[in-house]
C-alpha cells in the first residue's frame, strides 16, 4: 500500500476516536464495522455517528482504548478493504499536547568536535532521517533517527561535522518530507539547508548588554537594515550591510554625521531593527534586484543573508549581526529586535508543516486555516510545542545575540499565556529588557480573552503596546487619510488628548487603555502606513511647507513630552517621505531609503528634536513610571481654544525644576494665554516649538505671553 493507493480514508481525530470517509464509489459508501489492526491483533471499532457528505459517507468510530501514535495501523471496513490509519485532527487536541509535551532544551543541534546530536520534535512521524550534504552539494550520506519520548527523535553522528549542509527527511501517513530544521542556527545561502557550525567561534564578538535604562527612560528609534545604509550620500560603505550600520565617522557630502555617529548624538536609547531573521523575498546572491521588510519568516533563529558581506558563509551573517548589536551597545544605545512569531511566509512550504502536518497552525470551525494574519496563516502559540518553540526562540535571541529587547509584529494574534512566558524569561536572562508588540484584535479562533491585544493589557503587566488611540487622535485615522487629528486642527477629542498625554492611564474617572504608562507605545509614525510628512501632504494640501513642518514637529513633541514609551520612525526627525507610498514593503529602494540629504536640509528641525530629547532625559516628571506619581504631579489647568495645557507641580524631587508647564497649540493664528501657578521664582523657557534644549531661550516673572500657531512650550521654574 503506497501513500496514494488507499481504497478508502481513516483519520485518527482523537486519541481513542476516528473518522472514516467511505468513498460512495465503494460499497455505495456503507459499512456494518470497521475494525482496527495492529499486527496479529484485531480490534472492533465501534461506529458512534455516520453522515452522508458529497462524495463519501463519514463514519464516527471509537476504540476500546487509547491509540498509539508509535504504531502503525490498519483499519478495515467490513467488505475487507484495508487502508492505513492516518494522523488527523488528533494533534490538534489538549490530550495530544499533555502526552506528547517535550520541555527538554536541546532541541536543534548540538555540536561538538567529536559527535553532532540532532533532536527533532514530530509525534507524528514514522520515520525520520537526516540528509548530509557539503557545502557544494555533494551527497554525504542519510542517518536514520531513533524514535525517543514525548514525541521526539535524535541520531549522533561521529566526527567533525562543522560546516556540513543537513536536512530532516520525514515520513508521515506514508508520505515524505524534507524539511530544514526549525531550529537551525545557521543556514545556507537563501535557507535552503541548515548547516552544522560551531556558535563558540562567533561569541568573541564583544557584547555589552548591562546597564540599559528601564522602560521609563526608553526612546525608540525603528530602523531597516538596507534602508539605513543604501542612499547614495549616507557617507557608508557597506551600504545596505549588518557592517554599514555600524561604520563610524560617516558624512554626507555636506559633511553632516550619518549612521551610528548621528544616532549616538541624537538622543534616542534603543534602535528597533526590523526583522533580521532569514526571510523570503529577496535573493541572498542578488539582494539589490528586489526589496523587502523581512514580514515574511522562513528561519526564525538564523539571521537574513542578504544583510551579510557573504551570505553564503554561516558565520558570516551571525558574527556581522553581533557586531552590529555590539556596536551599537557601546555607543549606549539598546537593541530591540522586531519578531514575527504570528505566521510563516507559507504554510506548505514551512518546516513547521512539514514536520508535524497540522500542528502549529490554527484552523477555523470548518477546519480551514484561519488567517486572522491576512497573508494566509495564523501560528498556533496556544499549542504547547508551538509555545515552547516561541520561547524557546526568543530565549535564544536574548541569551545568544544578547539583545535589550523584543518587539512583536501582530503579537495580537498570540495568546495571553505565551507573551506572560516570554515576559517571564526575559527578566529571568536580563534586567531591563523590553518587551512590546501591536496588540491589535484580528479575527482569529482564539477566545477573547486569551488574545495578547490591547484590552487585555491588565492581564500582561510589563509588555508594551502600540498606542493606535495615541497616533489617530493626534495626527487623525490612519486609515482614513482625510481625518483630522488635533495637530491639524481638531479640537473636539481635547480631554482624549489629555489623557493620552497622562500615559493613557485611567484620570478624572475616564478609563484608561493601561494601569501603567509603561504600556503606552506613543507615536505617530512607523515603518506602516503612510509617513507623517506624507499624511499631511495628502489630508492637507493647502497648506504650505512652513505650517506642514509646524504641524509635524507639533506632532513629535507630543510624542516625546507624553508619558509612556515614545517611539519614532527613522528620518521622522528630518520629515520622512515615502514620496506618498502608503505600503512599501517591497517598493524599490528609491522609496524606502532614509533620504540622509533631508537630514541637511532640515537641520533645524533635527536639532529641534535633539532639544526635546534632552528636555526629556534631563527630568524624570516627563517619564515617570508609576501612575500614581502621574496623578499626583500633573495637572491640566482650563485653557484657551486651540490648546492643551499641562503642569508637572513640585516634581523637584525627580529633576532641576520643581514646576514644569507645557502648551501644545494647534491654532493657526498667535493667541495671547496666561495662566497662574502658585509658586515664587523665574520662569524659564526650553521650548518655542522651532526651538528646543536645556539652556534657557528667555526668561519670565509670569506666565502671560502669545503662543505662537501650531507650536509648542515648554516653560520650567
Amino acid at each position: 500500500m503506497t501513500g496514494v493507493d488507499r481504497p478508502f480514508q481513516a483519520y485518527l481525530d482523537k486519541m481513542d476516536t476516528i473518522a472514516v470517509l467511505l468513498p460512495y464509489s465503494l460499497n455505495a459508501g456503507e459499512a456494518e464495522n470497521f475494525t482496527l489492526k495492529l499486527n496479529e491483533t484485531r480490534t472492533r471499532l465501534d461506529i458512534v455517528e455516520s453522515r452522508s457528505l458529497d462524495t463519501v459517507r463519514k463514519y464516527i468510530c471509537k476504540a476500546p482504548e487509547r491509540i498509539s501514535l508509535e504504531n502503525s495501523y490498519l483499519v478495515e471496513d467490513s467488505k475487507g478493504n484495508l487502508t492505513d490509519l492516518q494522523i488527523g485532527a488528533v494533534i490538534r487536541t489538549k490530550e495530544f499536547d499533555e502526552l506528547y509535551y517535550y520541555s527538554g532544551s536541546d532541541l536543534g543541534v548540538l555540536y561538538s568536535i567529536d559527535q553532532t546530536q540532532f533532536k527533532i520534535w514530530a509525534p507524528t512521524a514514522s520515520e525520520i532521517r537526516i540528509r548530509l550534504e557539503d557545502p557544494l552539494g555533494n551527497f554525504l550520506g542519510m542517518h536514520s533517527c531513533k524514535r525517543e519520548d514525548q514525541g521526539t527523535w535524535s541520531c549522533r553522528i561521529a566526527g567533525n561535522l562543522e560546516g556540513i549542509h543537513y536536512l530532516y527527511e520525514v515520513c508521515i501517513n506514508k508520505t515524505w518530507q524534507t524539511a530544514v530544521d526549525p531550529y537551525a542556527a545557521a543556514v545556507s545561502l537563501n535557507g535552503e539547508y541548515g548547516v552544522i557550525i560551531n556558535l563558540e567561534r562567533t561569541r568573541s564578538v564583544g557584547q555589552v548588554s548591562e546597564d540599559f535604562p528601564p522602560a521609563s527612560d526608553t526612546v525608540i528609534y525603528e530602523a531597516h537594515i538596507r534602508d539605513f545604509s543604501i542612499h547614495p550620500d549616507s557617507g557608508m560603505v557597506q551600504k545596505g550591510k549588518y557592517t554599514g550600520f555600524i561604520e563610524t565617522g560617516t558624512r554626507t557630502s555636506q559633511g553632516g554625521s550619518t549612521g551610528l555617529d548621528y544616532l549616538a548624538e541624537l538622543g534616542i536609547t534603543h534602535v528597533e531593527l526590523q526583522p533580521v531573521n532569514d526571510f523570503a523575498g529577496i535573493d541572498e546572491l542578488n539582494p539589490l534586484e528586489q526589496y523587502n521588510w523581512g514580514y515574511n519568516p522562513v528561519h526564525f533563529n538564523a539571521p537574513e543573508g542578504s544583510y551579510s558581506t557573504s551570505p553564503w558563509n554561516p558565520y558570516s551573517r551571525i558574527i556581522e549581526l553581533k557586531s552590529l548589536i555590539s556596536g551599537l551597545q557601546k555607543q549606549g544605545i539598546g537593541v530591540i529586535l522586531d519578531v514575527v512569531y504570528n505566521h510563516v511566509y507559507e504554510k506548505e512550504s514551512s518546516p513547521f508543516e512539514k514536520i508535524v502536518p497540522g500542528y502549529y497552525f490554527r484552523y477555523d470551525e470548518f477546519g480551514a486555516p484561519s488567517n486572522g494574519t491576512g497573508v494566509g496563516n495564523d501560528f498556533a502559540s496556544e499549542r504547547a510545542m508551538a509555545r515552547k518553540y516561541i520561547l524557546d526562540s526568543t530565549a535564544y535571541w536574548l541569551n545568544e545575540y544578547k539583545i535589550n529587547g523584543l518587539r512583536f509584529d501582530l503579537m495580537g494574534i498570540l495568546d495571553v499565556k505565551t507573551m506572560s512566558e516570554v515576559r517571564k524569561i526575559a527578566d529571568g536572562i536580563r534586567k531591563n529588557i523590553i518587551i512590546l508588540g501591536e496588540g491589535w484584535d484580528l479575527n482569529t479562533p482564539l477566545a477573547q480573552n486569551e488574545k495578547a491585544v490591547i484590552k487585555n493589557a491588565d492581564q500582561l503587566p510589563g509588555i508594551a503596546f502600540f498606542n493606535d488611540w495615541f497616533r489617530d487622535t493626534i495626527k487623525g485615522s490612519t486609515f482614513n487619510l482625510f481625518d483630522r487629528g488635533f495637530i491639524l486642527g481638531n479640537t473636539h477629542k481635547l480631554e482624549a488628548v489629555k489623557q493620552l498625554i497622562a500615559g493613557s492611564i485611567p484620570m478624572n474617572e475616564a478609563p484608561g487603555l493601561f494601569s501603567s504608562p509603561l504600556q503606552s507605545i506613543n507615536y505617530i509614525e512607523s515603518h506602516d502606513n503612510h509617513t507623517l510628512w506624507d499624511k499631511l501632504s495628502l489630508c492637507s494640501p493647502e497648506d504650505s511647507d512652513e505650517i506642514r513642518m509646524a504641524r509635524h514637529r507639533l506632532g513629535t513633541s507630543m510624542v516625546l513630552l507624553s508619558q509612556g514609551i515614545p517611539f519614532l520612525h527613522s528620518g521622522q526627525e528630518f520629515f520622512r517621505t515615502k514620496y506618498n507610498v502608503e505600503n512599501s514593503y517591497k517598493s524599490p529602494d528609491e522609496i524606502n531609503r532614509l533620504d540622509w540629504d533631508r537630514k541637511e536640509t532640515y537641520a533645524d528641525h533635527v536639532s529641534y528634536m535633539k532639544g526635546l530629547l534632552q528636555i526629556r532625559q534631563t527630568h524624570k516628571a516627563f517619564r515617570m513610571g508609576d501612575s500614581g506619581l502621574i496623578k499626583k504631579h500633573l495637572k491640566f489647568p482650563s485653557a484657551p481654544s486651540n490648546t492643551v495645557v499641562f503642569f508637572l507641580e513640585e516634581v523637584g524631587d525627580y529633576g532641576p525644576w520643581r514646576n514644569i508647564a507645557v502648551i501644545f497649540h494647534n491654532g493657526l493664528n498667535a493667541k495671547e494665554v496666561s495662566f497662574q501657578l502658585g509658586g515664587d521664582g523665574e520662569w524659564l523657557l526650553l521650548c518655542d516649538g522651532t526651538k528646543a534644549g536645556v539652556n534657557p531661550i528667555q526668561k519670565a516673572d509670569t506666565l502671560s505671553y502669545k503662543v505662537e500657531p501650531l507650536s509648542t512650550y515648554v516653560w520650567v521654574q
